[in-house]
């Protein structure tokens, strides 16, 4: 933690409220953040129904009267905002991007089943286009997301956006909880301030002030327009926290309580009422049946589709592999697979032929590669690597040929790391949950550390995975692992 000059410190603790300095109004951020994404969901809703429309009019047999679509367009573009605001979407803040990729899912196909039933209804005075409703449908659930995701990048390091937020309790849990805010600016939530009754805890976390102890919240709140706040004090005793939530969260508007799960995050903890006594819920999502059945489904369907739409990529790769060096084209590697099972992972081949020998010769003369290696697993501009094969690392095409094991049923599009027989016995335990289920081409932190993570990273997010998978969470990582592979961010 910074500590600021005594002089500083001083007046900031004298007068807090004076001292931090305030932020736009709250009216003001939520309008022009919620104003911005309701426009670029009409721009995104009106050319997805508008290219629909026309492409079912020139491409397919038949025609479709555009004018009784113009009549009652407003209506249909309006409808769509008008359910987004009521479902929270407007401005959004405080939705993690699962979960509004969730709403919109959701909230898009109610407003299309809608749309239908009054297609119905009234089919004198609106002829539609079943094609055309249908394809819709499907592109506004890919493009509507997208178009926020959008927004989120371009605005959301910006100073007004998201609100002001006070975080109770500046111990390692609220340390934590301004950092991870901070990194992830897009949830909206700013946190401005943060108090707690030690007063070694006085000073600054991530340049965010921390003030005195609970009696300054009144003044905060009315001086600085903070509308939420986060209780971080999972290790103070009951009764403690009990007297803050009863004598505090009268202030606010939201407030957020962060419970000691022992180190278990989730994505969707719920609450459970047990005959008036709240419980918390965490549950290996991927562990059951119906999910492991649903995502086999949308394993074959897209690993067969994207197969085939790769074939003349995998074809003038596999050409170029030849050509640059000696051995195969494909390589074969022994993996670990659901219940501690073995199978070959095949990836096009990126490395020399006495790779291995390479590998030991360098290690032997140089330690700082030898503790990278030891801890990453792999190794910046490795001198194993062909010319071809560099570049297939850097943009991930080296495991194109991954898409046959997915359609075998030995791994899936998406899932922990397939980790190599020899690597079980660092895991520390995280093997018996991983190796539950089939490990995935991509996963969740190759698309978000990618290979800045450690191993113990690894192993931690891949749990985390299983504990909060979802079809969508799914959908998310496939749509940012398209993004990371085309920028090449990230690969070694």
């Amino acid at each position: 933690m910074y500590n600021p000059s005594l002089k500083s410190l001083t007046e900031m603790l004298v007068n807090p409220a004076e001292a931090i300095k305030p932020q736009e109004n709250v009216f003001l951020r939520k309008l022009a953040a919620g104003s911005i994404l309701f426009f670029a969901d009409l721009v995104v809703l009106s050319a997805t129904i508008f290219v629909t429309l026309i492409a079912r009019d020139n491409f397919l047999p038949g025609d479709v009267d555009l004018n009784k679509y113009l009549d009652i367009f407003p209506f249909i573009l309006l409808l769509f905002p008008a359910i987004f605001y009521l479902r929270g979407l407007y401005p959004g803040f405080g939705i993690d991007v699962i979960e509004e990729l969730r709403i919109l899912t959701y909230s898009i196909t109610f407003v299309f089943a809608i749309l239908a039933t009054l297609s119905f209804l009234v089919k004198d005075a609106w002829e539609y286009s079943r094609i055309a409703f249908i394809l819709s449908w499907g592109i506004a659930v890919l493009t509507v997301p997208m178009g926020r995701a959008l927004v989120r990048k371009m605005f959301s390091h910006k100073s007004w956006w998201g609100v002001p937020v006070i975080i109770i309790g500046a111990g390692n849990s609220g340390e934590q909880v301004i950092k991870s805010l901070k990194k992830h600016p897009q949830i909206g939530l700013r946190p401005i301030v943060a108090i707690d009754d030690n007063s070694d805890k006085w000073g600054y976390i991530e340049n965010v002030p921390v003030v005195g102890g609970m009696e300054v919240i009144p003044q905060l709140v009315n001086k600085l327009d903070i509308e939420q706040a986060i209780i971080a004090m999972p290790n103070a005793s009951r009764s403690k926290k009990q007297e803050i939530i009863q004598t505090y969260s009268k202030y606010f508007k939201n407030t957020t309580f962060i419970p000691d799960l022992y180190g278990i995050s989730s994505l969707w903890v719920s609450s459970k009422d047990l005959g008036g006594i709240v419980g918390l819920e965490v549950q290996q999502k991927l562990l059951k049946k119906s999910s492991q059945i649903r995502k086999r489904i949308f394993d074959i369907v897209l690993a067969t589709t994207l197969s085939f739409l790769a074939l003349p990529l995998i074809i003038i790769i596999a050409i170029l592999i030849k050509i640059d060096s000696r051995g195969k084209v494909f390589f074969k590697q022994e993996r670990m697979g659901k219940g501690d099972s073995r199978f070959n992972i095949v990836k096009f081949r990126t490395m020399h032929y006495d790779a291995e020998k390479r590998l030991s010769d360098l290690l032997a003369k140089n330690k700082e590669l030898k503790a990278e290696y030891e801890v990453y697993h792999k190794m910046k501009n490795d001198p194993r690597l062909t010319r071809v094969g560099r570049f297939l690392r850097k943009y991930s095409l080296d495991e194109l040929p991954q898409f046959w094991n997915v359609i075998k049923g030995e791994m899936s599009l998406i899932g922990p790391r397939a980790y190599m027989p020899w690597e079980k016995y660092k895991m520390n335990g995280h093997e018996e949950m991983i190796l539950k289920v089939k490990p995935g081409i991509s996963g969740l932190w190759q698309v978000t550390d990618r290979n800045a993570s450690s191993f113990e990273e690894r192993n931690s997010t891949d749990v985390y995975y299983i504990r909060n998978w979802s079809m969508f969470l799914d959908i998310y990582i496939v749509a940012r692992t398209i993004a990371v592979v085309l920028s090449g961010k990230g690969a070694y």
